[in-house]
């Protein structure tokens, strides 16, 4: 199996922590904070695999503009991202080298055209998954204790709001030229987009607090908070705005809520 090495990203990086904010943590939390980081190490880089397929899309769909290029510099992005949480992992003492997971094609959407193939795509990438990051890694920049942490989490935030903000500014250029027919089948695949999202969030924050301050300083998370942030981004935000530009997000969050596996763990 292939392996994801980017040992060495502490020296890249030239990131150092406090000793005392390591001290604080006993073993099993340090174990914790690592496979974090690590999880985090390797979700970035399928973030980048994604954007590079994104790319491709885009100019299929005629998107151009500066857009291809755009979501190319975005692939860099989400390739920095990885190093910088590799940096974590070793600087809390782990190893920055993780096997690759078998992963599926990023979806082409042979049922449709090149233009809702990409806006599908747009749509759950940016306006959902990266908005999403976007308030957790918020909510992780704030509780996290040592500044060269926070300084970090900052510089992957800015990142991570452009990657969201081009995903809502696609879909409100293009939404005054979407047909109704077009509308409503955007609104049939959000349905499965949400669950999807839903699915891969609740997954991904379990429903147990951090073990410790101290290991929420270093960005294991409080999943009950994190759970009840994601439900608010989703309500507040995500529905809300996919609404303004007149595609029905809400009736498709409400059938995602009735039909998903996940609906009777939302808490």
């Amino acid at each position: 199996m292939t392996s994801l090495d980017l040992r060495g990203a502490a020296d890249r990086a030239e990131l150092r922590l406090d000793a005392r904010a390591l001290a604080e943590l006993d073993e099993v939390e340090r174990t914790a904070a690592i496979l974090t980081w690590r999880a985090r190490m390797l979700n970035e880089h399928v973030s980048a695999r994604v954007f590079t397929a994104l790319a491709r899309q885009l100019e299929r769909a005629g998107l151009h503009s500066g857009r291809p290029a755009r979501v190319a510099a975005m692939v860099a992005e989400e390739w920095r991202h990885a190093d910088r949480c590799a940096a974590v992992v070793e600087v809390l003492g782990g190893a920055a080298v993780v096997e690759l997971p078998a992963l599926p094609p990023v979806p082409e959407h042979e049922d449709a055209d090149a233009l809702e193939a990409v806006l599908r795509n747009v749509i759950s990438v940016s306006c959902l998954s990266e908005t999403v990051a976007v308030a957790l890694i918020d909510a992780e920049r704030r509780s996290a204790g040592p500044p060269a942490l926070q300084r970090l989490l900052s510089e992957i935030l800015a990142d991570e709001v452009g990657h969201a903000r081009f995903g809502w500014r696609l879909v409100e250029d293009l939404a005054p030229s979407l047909s109704p027919t077009l509308r409503e089948r955007l609104g049939d695949y959000l349905v499965i987009a949400l669950d999807e999202l839903a699915s891969h969030e609740l997954a991904h924050l379990p429903a147990r607090p951090s073990p410790s301050v101290a290991a929420e300083a270093l960005g294991v998370c409080d999943g009950h908070a994190a759970r009840r942030l994601f439900f608010a981004t989703v309500n507040e935000v995500i529905v809300p705005g996919l609404q303004a530009s007149g595609l029905p997000a809400l009736s498709a969050w409400r059938a995602a809520q009735e039909s998903g596996a996940w609906a009777g763990s939302a808490a």
